[in-house]
């Protein structure tokens, strides 16, 4: 799970990329050329929040497990994808002799342990940390009550990982093939929570080494690293990466041959329709709109209701985007879990949780007004600097404006990493905001509307829903139909109670030159460039 992703692309990135072309692909020692979105926040592992950085770490470093090139689960640096003993709840790996980090070093269990600990210590404000809450003494290192030391992570010996449960957590495979990546465990004593900054403050131990990448980078490489594990079968030794937050720059880039692979939205991706080098695909994530908790207008329920009312969703994803995302129906995206009984998807079990009324709107609006006392009010809503999510905030704020008088709202684009910062810190009204899983179950999504969770930066409190979540996360007591069943109930309560406002399900596009093989995108993962070739 991660947080989710302008024009300034300029002179400089294109002559960066110039001579990079498709005259390139005849041979087989050259150089893949990419863009990405937008620019990473981090290189560290164990704090990354956002797809950005996510899209980056997951290029150079490798987990207990990993993605094969259909996105199945299978052992990474482990020697074994294991059976979990003790009722589901302890897990033994041993790690590959010849699994090491770029320099040489083995990878140590303790590098797992040392990632793990640092992603659950409350001072590394870690937006993933709840990914190991099923791990033994994980609430009470994040109450401040025992140190991360306690954590159900252990290093047996230098090749042996064990983890423990306090109760079965079936998707656990899962993260650990898409987070559950170490850190360098002397590199992190020397540099701390500056690790991962940089770099050249960090190390690798995937397919590719991470080369000239800070935290304000526009452009850096992965090169092949030769340590790693399984380096013999990495075709392309170099892939380089520029930020394009523009996607008519991008289209043009990659039909001038300078780029080989590059994201498309909006009006490119209907000009590309027919395009052959198209590939299009529903993307795990969630757009939605978060709503600060703690300040006095945005608390207001009906405010929130209301919000919800004034989005023609179909509108927003038909005229807006443009890009084969849909709208969505609940808090959760379509292919994000199967009904245990009937096989039935989540989202259409649920139904459609959410509609278009401009006058319900304006009604709650009227009332929630005179609740507060107010006859005006000013709100800024915050979002990333992407010409996606441009375009849907300008949408909102139109319509905010039309069916809720009185109302101002500011539009904030910021750098991916300040919004995240800002929204984590409480410095916001409302955030145009996203999520995306890595595992196929609705609760990734429902946890953040959790009151206990910490993603849930909307800071909304409210018991029955966080008791409902307390349930859902009892594997022990709840069969998976229990589960399942709650978690529709949780669903449909947070739509009803607004805590969280969905807008649509992202879809992700892609133009990919025929030239190039092995880049494959499924609903939780992008293309893993260590299983590219040149046809």
């Amino acid at each position: 799970m991660k947080k989710l992703m302008g024009f300034s692309f300029g002179i400089l990135a294109i002559l960066t990329l110039a001579g990079c072309g498709t005259s390139q692909a005849k041979s087989k020692d050259a150089d893949l050329n990419v863009t990405l979105v937008g620019n990473p926040a981090t290189a560290n592992p164990a704090i990354m929040g956002d797809v950005n950085s996510s899209s980056l770490v997951s290029q150079v470093e490798e987990g207990l497990y990993t993605l094969n090139k259909k996105g199945k689960v299978v052992a990474g640096v482990a020697e074994k994808v294991v059976k979990p003993t003790h009722n589901g709840t302890v897990y033994t790996f041993k790690i590959k002799k010849n699994a090491k980090w770029q320099n040489g070093d083995p990878v140590t269990a303790q590098d797992f342990v040392t990632s793990f600990r640092w992603q659950v210590n409350p001072k590394s404000k870690s937006q993933v940390a709840n990914k190991m809450k099923y791990l033994t003494n994980y609430d009470a290192i994040q109450a401040g009550k025992k140190s991360p030391n306690t954590l159900g992570a252990k290093a047996l010996d230098q090749r042996t990982l064990q983890l423990t449960l306090t109760k079965p957590q079936p998707w656990l495979s899962d993260i650990l093939a898409t987070f559950g990546y170490p850190i360098k465990t002397d590199l992190f004593k020397k540099y701390g929570n500056h690790y991962g900054t940089s770099s050249d403050k960090m190390m690798a131990e995937g397919a590719y080494k991470l080369v000239g990448w800070s935290g304000n980078s526009d452009s850096w490489h992965y090169v092949k690293n030769p340590h790693y594990w399984n380096a013999k079968n990495v075709k392309i030794k170099q892939v380089n990466v520029q930020v394009v937050k523009d996607p008519g720059t991008a289209s043009n880039l990659f039909k001038s041959g300078k780029v080989q692979e590059t994201f498309l939205s909006g009006q490119y991706i209907k000009q590309n329709a027919k395009n052959p080098e198209l590939t299009t695909t529903l993307n795990s994530s969630m757009r939605f709109l978060e709503f600060n908790d703690k300040r006095k207008i945005t608390h207001n329920t009906k405010v929130r209701q209301a919000f919800s009312y004034i989005v023609n969703r179909k509108q927003v994803t038909q005229n807006v985007l443009q890009d084969g995302s849909q709208p969505a129906k609940s808090l959760i995206p379509y292919g994000d879990g199967n009904d245990p009984t009937t096989g039935k998807d989540f989202s259409q079990d649920v139904g459609n949780l959410l509609s278009y009324n401009p006058k319900k709107a304006t009604a709650l609006w009227k009332s929630a007004k005179k609740e507060l006392g107010i006859q005006k009010a000013d709100l800024e809503m915050i979002t990333a600097d992407t010409d996606e999510q441009k375009h849907v905030a300008q949408y909102l704020q139109q319509q905010a404006q039309k069916y809720m008088p009185g109302l101002t709202i500011t539009i904030k684009s910021l750098p991916l990493a300040q919004q995240i910062n800002r929204g984590s810190e409480g410095d916001y009204d409302i955030d145009l905001d996203g999520w995306q899983t890595d595992w196929r179950d609705p609760a990734d999504f429902l946890q953040m509307a959790d009151g206990t969770s910490s993603v849930n930066f909307t800071k909304w409190d409210n018991a029955h829903f966080t008791n409902l979540m307390k349930q859902i996360d009892d594997t022990t007591t709840h069969t998976t139909q229990q589960r399942w069943d709650l978690m529709k109930e949780a669903d449909k309560y947070v739509i009803q109670q607004a805590g969280l406002v969905p807008l649509y399900q992202q879809a992700k596009a892609h133009l990919v030159s025929k030239e190039v093989g092995g880049l494959t995108y499924s609903i939780t993962s992008d293309a893993q460039y260590k299983y590219a070739y040149w046809k």
